[in-house]
């Protein structure tokens, strides 16, 4: 399932998305194109972001940057390079992430400030710097990823589920902050996604989530992209400070 994006939503705007070399970041980069935008696709792997780039039409269209998010000066350099290749910076989604699942128990130290740098310092590095920019210009729009799992909490995570609660909070925060800039701060929480992480769940943890969602299936990544697609253009220009649930209806 593809997204139908309608062309023009993006329009002569450049979007930065991190952790898009694949999944539900790969996805919103797509949608972008789609809609007209142009794309930096920030990624640990720059091989990945680099094939990434190439199969959404290439230098015109999408640039491929090695990021690590957790390092302000990288994120500097890949947001400048979005200015510097297409004109501004217009669109900001942090999406990069990982997750070390374990029990608190069995969870080491690393993996829990692991989980916690990369996706809230990440989240942090890259919405301050892209709210930098974006005033000057007086307009632009930030999506951050945040999760289910940061709404309910999940057994096993309490380093993502901290994680991707304090994405919420920092997201009110910072649209707070930048709403007299023109600036929009909003997040995602999706739910169930298929994809490649999702799909080497265990079957018994698979089949105990889908008991949980109304809608009684999976979402798929193109329904997160159209949902960033919708923060990210003038469809929700009245719109800041909120989070999303795409969820099928689970614990709502």
């Amino acid at each position: 399932m593809s997204s139908s994006a309608p062309r023009a939503l993006l329009d002569g705007r450049t979007a930065v998305v991190t952790g898009a070399a694949q999944g539900i970041g790969f996805e919103i980069a797509r949608a972008f194109v789609d809609a007209g935008g142009r794309v930096v696709i920030g990624d640990v792997n720059l091989d990945a972001a680099s094939a990434a780039a190439e199969e959404l039409g290439g230098a015109k269209v999408a640039r491929a940057v090695r990021c690590d998010v957790v390092d302000p000066a990288q994120v500097d350099s890949m947001l400048a390079d979005a200015v510097d290749a297409f004109g501004s910076l217009d669109v900001m989604v942090n999406n990069a992430g990982i997750t070390r699942d374990a029990t608190m128990r069995t969870m080491s130290e690393e993996d829990f400030d692991l989980v916690i740098s990369v996706h809230l310092k990440g989240t942090w590095n890259g919405t301050r710097k892209a709210a930098a920019i974006m005033r000057e210009a007086k307009r632009g729009a930030i999506v951050n990823i945040s999760s289910l799992s940061g709404k309910v909490g999940m057994v096993g995570q309490t380093n993502y589920s901290a994680a991707k609660a304090g994405i919420v909070g920092m997201t009110k925060a910072a649209a707070k902050e930048m709403a007299h800039h023109g600036v929009r701060v909003n997040a995602i929480a999706p739910g169930l996604i298929r994809s490649a992480m999702t799909e080497a769940m265990p079957q018994k943890a698979w089949d105990q989530k889908m008991a949980e969602i109304p809608m009684q299936r999976a979402g798929e990544v193109a329904e997160v992209a159209s949902v960033a697609l919708f923060l990210a253009s003038d469809m929700s220009s009245y719109m800041t400070g909120t989070v999303l649930d795409v969820t099928g209806g689970r614990f709502m």
